[in-house]
């Protein structure tokens, strides 16, 4: 198992996204423990880009549940179409908030977080088994590029989900 990721010093997120995606495989690769697989995505997405807070909720009965993450303390439980998480569970489109403030029903769980980008992530057969969610401490600070990024990365999960 790695220790650390290579990738470069730039500031073109594609070109970062592109760099660690495999680094990903290659680091969940052999591993069976999903909690384990979790943290050290949520890991590696910190490492590389310095974002706030990088974490995982979890479908669990009626609920989105935390599960691994990175940064400070967070919501434990989320019921479905509340805030920014809910809202991409519910809707299963991703999510980009320029400035969580302005997001109707946004819940707080830090006043530090800005902006903030969600994605789902989804079953085989289509079922949506929870959200990928990140949060900057900078206004407007993700676009299209992450959201593509971002996507490469939940596939990684929803094939280590499929094997759970």
């Amino acid at each position: 198992m790695a220790e650390s990721l290579a990738f470069s010093k730039t500031l073109d997120r594609a070109k970062i996204y592109d760099e660690i995606a495999p680094q990903i495989v290659a680091l969940v690769e052999g591993e069976t423990d999903l909690v384990a697989n979790l943290a050290n995505i949520t890991a590696a997405i910190k490492e590389s880009f310095g974002f706030f807070w990088v974490g995982f909720y979890l479908k669990k009965e009626n609920q989105l549940v935390l599960s691994a993450f990175q940064g400070s303390i967070a919501c434990t439980r989320i019921d479905f179409g509340r805030g920014v998480c809910g809202h991409c569970y519910t809707t299963r489109e991703t999510v980009i908030v320029p400035n969580v403030d302005e997001f109707p029903g946004h819940i707080a769980c830090s006043s530090a977080s800005k902006s903030e980008i969600v994605l789902p992530i989804f079953d085989k057969s289509g079922a949506c088994l929870g959200v990928l969610d990140v949060d900057s401490d900078k206004l407007d600070d993700f676009s299209n590029i992450d959201a593509e990024g971002l996507r490469k990365i939940v596939e990684i999960v929803e094939k280590l989900l499929e094997e759970n």
